[in-house]
């Protein structure tokens, strides 16, 4: 089976767990083809653990959950040097922490001190972590998905500006409709009824075969060579360079936005692009791939005037503003 279908079927099976996050399903996918760590955020009982949760079962990968808390220590995550003593001699050995598994999901990470969010700067940039002088890898598929909480506030720490420039997209959960909503009621139920099901006759449904790590590398050297145009490379870099020059676009934008993205943005601007090109099937990147990711992958990364927020202006307002400002290709 070629690498497309292969991912259709991972998305197709996600979506008989989640209704009414089809978004959400396609910003995880464009995330783990494009090797990249999201940070999504969302109200309580919106599926965001759900979703990662449906993604680790579906495909050949190791989960892990680090609940974050305030009282984490760094080693939690990472994993330490214990001390083993057999025959008479001793030796420290290194025990992986939850941090080395295929696909993380780091539950609300602003719950954690800044020393723990530190700590998965290095395995989220370089995929390694180096314990006690000694550097250890990540398995070359590695995922980090990080949630957090966007109403509850106390005892909670802000990630720092340099944190949240390493997420490759932002992704912001909103209610499901009422109609996805009701169909979310039958699911349930109907997961309900068959675990209850299973426990009377102790047979345990057959699950269908997961899909392989190698549909996830075949997919990414897909992508790699999908053709972008050099004035589609120019647009995502002019989109990128109007949020750190918002003067030469608009009163208001320059009123709104303080400090703009990185070359980070840019980056990820160009693979989130040729990955969402490639999920619609074609062998090439236009305009309504950039902005279909803009939204997430800039939002972010823009520091926004306290002027702006007293005026309640959102980062969305701002990049909506860019997109209808910057000339298309």
């Amino acid at each position: 089976m070629a690498a497309r279908e292969q991912i259709e079927a991972l998305q197709a099976r996600m979506g008989q767990s989640i209704i009414g996050q089809r978004d959400v399903i396609e910003r995880l996918v464009i995330g783990l083809l494009a090797n990249g760590n999201l940070l999504v955020e969302g109200l309580p009982g919106l599926a965001k653990t759900r979703a990662i949760k449906a993604l680790a079962k579906n495909l050949e990968a190791d989960f892990s959950r680090i609940q974050f808390t305030p009282d984490l220590l760094p080693s939690d995550v990472t994993g330490t040097e214990i001390y083993y003593q057999e025959g008479g001699k001793g030796e420290f050995r290194f025990a992986p922490g939850p941090i080395f598994a295929n696909i993380v999901l780091a539950d609300e990470i602003n719950r954690a001190p800044a020393k723990v969010q530190a700590a998965l700067l290095e395995a989220m940039e370089e995929r390694q972590v180096t314990v006690a002088g000694t550097t250890h890898a990540m398995p070359p598929l590695f995922m980090v998905m990080a949630t957090q909480n966007p109403i509850e506030q106390e005892g909670t720490y802000a990630l720092p500006e340099a944190q949240m420039d390493r997420f490759l997209m932002h992704v912001l959960i909103t209610y499901p409709p009422v109609e996805d909503e009701v169909e979310v009621i039958r699911l349930v139920r109907g997961e309900e009824q068959a675990k209850s099901a299973q426990g009377a006759d102790g047979a345990a449904p057959e699950a269908p075969p997961v899909i392989p790590q190698s549909a996830v590398f075949e997919a990414r050297r897909e992508i790699g060579v999908l053709h972008v145009s050099d004035a589609m490379e120019r647009y995502m870099a002019d989109l990128v360079q109007a949020t750190r020059t918002p003067s030469d676009y608009s009163e208001d934008l320059a009123r709104w936005i303080e400090i703009g993205a990185s070359p980070r943005a840019s980056l990820a601007l160009d693979k989130c692009g040729r990955t969402h090109a490639w999920l619609a099937g074609r062998d090439y990147v236009d305009p309504q791939d950039v902005q279909a990711i803009a939204g997430d992958v800039l939002r972010h990364r823009l520091t926004l005037s306290y002027e702006a927020q007293g005026e309640g202006i959102t980062a969305d307002k701002a990049i909506a503003e860019i997109l209808a400002l910057v000339a298309l290709p």
